[in-house]
């Protein structure tokens, strides 16, 4: 290595725990890369190293489940960004767990204890903070995944070992049989527009076998006070802007609802179905929970 070469990497750790593995040296490479887990330029890169070759050094190893996190993933964009997140991979990584703990409060609520579901469908999934730590409690042979992002399904094929399919930007275009147990829908509501909000209902509710649920979340009361918004005459208002970077901001925006407005079409379009559960600002403390029995 010549003289001009040392510089560069004192202050690239990456790139020299690279090279320290590619020779060999894999504690030193460890330590490295612990640094570069430290630099926002670096961080998800070397996380992600650290999760393959490093297991003493991995979350994966406290947290018992698969802890790699796709470069695509724009739920771990958000915390990168967001300016309370001090350590983002951490905070990525607990609040998949906090939705997974939400989730369990909320069908045990409702009379649907989660450890007793034989097949669970986590639709519009994304890449997979909570699913990780779904195929933890359940297995990954009971656990199917879908999202309308291609990527974010091979994602969680690979990483989790579970079954997926792509869904569409269309409902009636989705092309899956099969019936499920739990249907999750978590912050699908909260982004659709009025053309599709209620053919996505009936679509998804379609996937879910006689005698299970569907739960789905919504912008609700609480998250229009916060944000300031006007809801029309039936209790919906639409803008088109989120956070994801992947779907058109027309087709996925941001969708705030009234309790009112969801069980009128809940009570227009799923007929026969029981609402056994609403739970107001139950996930992330601003989305209201919906648990819709099949009968």
């Amino acid at each position: 290595m010549s003289s001009q070469e040392k510089p560069v990497l004192a202050h690239d750790p990456l790139a020299q725990a690279r090279a320290l593995m590619a020779g060999g040296d894999l504690e030193a490479a460890g330590q490295l890369l612990v640094q570069a887990r430290d630099v926002p330029e670096t961080r998800l890169q070397a996380h992600n190293l650290i999760e393959q070759s490093f297991p003493a050094l991995s979350y994966g190893q406290w947290m018992g489940c698969p802890c790699e996190i796709s470069q695509a993933d724009d739920i771990y964009r958000f915390f990168a960004a967001h300016p309370s997140s001090l350590n983002p991979i951490r905070d990525y990584l607990a609040d998949g767990w906090r939705t997974m703990a939400e989730l369990v409060l909320l069908l045990e609520q409702a009379g649907h204890p989660l450890l007793h579901t034989r097949s669970f469908l986590e639709f519009a999934s994304g890449h997979g903070r909570f699913t990780r730590h779904l195929v933890k409690a359940l297995g990954a042979e009971r656990v199917v995944v879908s999202d309308v992002v291609a990527d974010s399904v091979d994602f969680a094929r690979v990483a989790f070992g579970v079954e997926g399919f792509v869904s569409a930007a269309v409902p009636e275009d989705v092309r899956w049989d099969k019936q499920h147990d739990v249907v999750f829908v978590l912050s699908l509501f909260s982004h659709l527009p009025a053309s599709t909000w209620s053919r996505w209902l009936r679509r998804i509710y379609d996937m879910v076998t006689p005698g299970g649920v569907l739960v789905f979340t919504t912008h609700g009361e609480a998250a229009v006070r916060k944000q300031d918004v006007s809801l029309d005459a039936d209790g919906y208002f639409f803008t088109p802007s989120s956070e994801s970077t992947a779907i058109d901001a027309q087709e996925y925006g941001t969708t705030f609802t009234s309790e009112a407005y969801v069980r009128a079409r809940i009570a227009e379009h799923l007929p026969g179905a029981r609402l056994r559960q609403f739970s107001p600002q139950h996930f992330w403390h601003h989305q209201d929970a919906f648990v819709v029995e099949r009968p």
